[in-house]
């Protein structure tokens, strides 16, 4: 078994490369620094091959926290892994950027006798502008193996292969006097652009295309507009698109539990199958289609490279609360999820923002609190559509909710920043435009999908065991005949003066209080409880129970802030120890989040109390 170690600069395509080579779904980003780790997978046609994606660097001078990590594991690897080859993926569209880093990588493998080859990636985007790239020319140049590819339509994709599985001969090191480190990185720039005049393809076509998109894209004008209406246009597309097949999901658990309930003669069986499965298990699985829907809109963001131009768009307003313009990564990865979030923010390479971005990560409505939220506004929102259709109530407000989540996050490093003393300069804000593409559906739809299965299976233990005890302690000792004499209505009851001054009751604490395993669990025990108690009616759905349980708006709207702001899970935080390398900092966001959540909440319910 040999190993081949993919590296190459961001952007360039090297992440989707190494999903066709091995057959794994990885995340393919456009945004430098988005892959956060080290993926491994076997070569689908040479499977004695393992490689290695590692992520994107621009050169052996690292910038950032994450081009660290990258390049002390590749050093590692370099001198105690089993590799035979380096695959150094460039952007051919863009050469001599690729080339900085190539060539600093052929000293580097030939000092450890291993040898590299460069894939040429892009060369679609070559063909379809009628420009040319002197592959054969460049290879004798450098003295390397070029193999010009299209990692998205597969072209070069077998050669390349062969190429890999090729034993390499012996590899010397380039006679370079000075280490790569110390020599100065202008003798490689000026290198690389002499070859790219040289062998690259001519003409500024792509750059003048490019251009003319930028100067709509940044406008100050029309870049602001174009940015709140596809910020819009993806969290009305959460209720639009999911909707049917929301739908489809829970006409699918009423028909399966038509059919498995009936064979069940046990009368506590039936009642766990139907209340704790179908009625918590099952509420949750009904927003899952929402989870997708969220996941491919933010990758077709990523994978068209939007999302550069959205931090550059955001870089000055996030300067006056402390953040810079690479913050708007993290925290739209924190939409997602807040995990890869915190991982994405080690691209900053100023500490103290990058210390700031971290507090507002885990106040983005991550799409664990998407089922809550759905829940909520799908009980107390129409679903009605104004100014002609294109306008939904219910779209509009999720994207309320969504930007109250992420102005809390402002809100909190505006004033943090302003206590901190900064005796150190920040590092300047600079951040590469990847090129304009045409989205890879196919990788974004399989992307999707893992990230969906993933949050399912994930969750999907929690929740299963959660509602399971919650089933257990609300069922017993009298068999579910009276919800609130149960032990777990014991249990609520002691909790429920904490929540009262908000209008909720104690089912809704014992609900709240279980989602700090995890947002999602809410909806579980949530359906659980409304399962026990109205195990008559169990045709119905979750959101009809909701608005049945007598819940009242000013209460909805208040679980709503209080879902937005609260503590986080227990997953992010330990994630955060470790990047922090302290606890000092989980545990004061977790208590100062969850007293900010529970007086914002207390203020929404008079408020709307106050209007209503």
């Amino acid at each position: 078994m040999s190993q081949v170690l993919l590296v190459g600069s961001p952007n360039s395509g090297k992440s989707l490369l190494f999903n066709k080579l091995t057959g794994l779904n990885q995340k393919v980003a456009n945004f430098p620094g988005i892959t956060v780790g080290t993926h491994s997978g076997h070569c689908r046609h040479y499977p004695e091959l393992e490689l290695v994606d590692f992520p994107g660097v621009y050169s052996m001078h690292a910038i950032s926290g994450e081009e660290s990590i990258a390049l002390d594991a590749l050093s590692h690897a370099l001198n105690e892994g089993d590799v035979s080859s380096v695959l150094c993926v460039v952007d051919s569209t863009r050469l001599e950027k690729g080339l900085v880093f190539a060539l600093q990588l052929q000293e580097l493998c030939g000092r450890y006798g291993k040898r590299l080859l460069i894939a040429a990636n892009m060369q679609d985007v070559l063909h379809k502008h009628d420009l040319d790239f002197d592959a054969a020319g460049l290879e004798k140049a450098i003295n390397m193996p070029v193999v010009p590819l299209s990692a998205k339509t597969g072209e070069g994709l077998e050669t390349l292969e062969k190429v890999l599985a090729t034993t390499p001969g012996d590899i010397t090191a380039p006679a370079v006097a000075s280490d790569i480190i110390g020599r100065d990185e202008n003798a490689y720039r000026g290198e690389a652009e002499q070859l790219a005049r040289d062998f690259g393809p001519k003409g500024d076509l792509l750059l003048k295309t490019h251009s003319r998109a930028d100067a709509f894209f940044l406008s100050s004008f029309t870049g602001g507009v174009s940015f709140l209406l596809i910020m819009y246009f993806l969290f009305q597309s959460i209720f639009t698109w999911a909707a049917p097949v929301m739908d489809a999901v829970e006409n699918s658990l009423l028909w399966l539990s038509s059919l498995v309930l009936p064979h069940i003669s046990n009368s506590i069986a039936f009642d766990f199958i139907d209340e704790a499965i179908f009625g918590g298990l099952g509420a949750f699985l009904v927003f899952v289609p929402q989870i997708f829907v969220l996941t491919l809109m933010v990758g077709m963001l990523e994978d068209s490279g939007y999302l550069s131009r959205a931090a550059v768009i955001c870089h000055r307003p996030l300067r006056a609360f402390g953040l810079t313009g690479k913050s708007f990564i993290p925290m739209l990865s924190g939409v997602a999820c807040a995990i890869p979030g915190i991982y994405a923010a080690r691209t900053i390479e100023s500490p103290r923002r990058r210390w700031l971005t971290y507090l507002a990560i885990p106040l983005m409505p991550c799409s664990a609190r998407l089922p809550v939220y759905a829940l909520l506004i799908s009980a107390f929102i129409p679903a009605e559509s104004v100014l002609g259709g294109w306008v939904g109530l219910q779209g509009l407000a999720m994207f309320g909710v969504y930007l109250l989540g992420i102005m809390a996050g402002l809100l909190v490093t505006a004033l943090v920043s302003r206590t901190i003393d900064d005796h150190g300069e920040d590092a300047p804000f600079v951040l590469e435009m990847p090129p304009y593409r045409m989205p890879s559906w196919l990788p974004l739809l399989r992307g999707a999908w893992e990230r969906s299965k993933h949050f399912v299976t994930k969750a999907g233990p929690v929740i299963f065991w959660v509602t399971m005890v919650v089933w257990f302690l609300g069922y017993f000792p009298n068999f579910g005949a009276d919800l609130g004499e149960s032990w777990l209505g014991v249990l609520g009851h002691i909790i429920e003066p904490v929540f009262a001054p908000i209008g909720l009751d104690w089912k809704y604490g014992v609900a709240i209080i279980a989602s700090f395993l995890a947002r999602e669990v809410f909806v579980g025990t949530l359906g659980t409880l409304f399962g026990i108690e109205g195990a008559q009616d169990n045709v119905i759905s979750l959101s009809e129970r909701v608005q049945a349980s007598g819940l009242s708006v000013e209460s909805g709207f208040a679980l709503l802030v209080f879902f937005a702001i609260a503590a986080q899970c227990v997953s992010t935080l330990a994630v955060l120890a470790r990047e922090t390398g302290s606890w000092k900092l989980p545990i004061q966001m977790f208590i100062g989040y969850g007293l900010f959540a529970y007086a914002s909440a207390l203020g929404m319910y008079h408020l709307v109390g106050a209007l209503s």
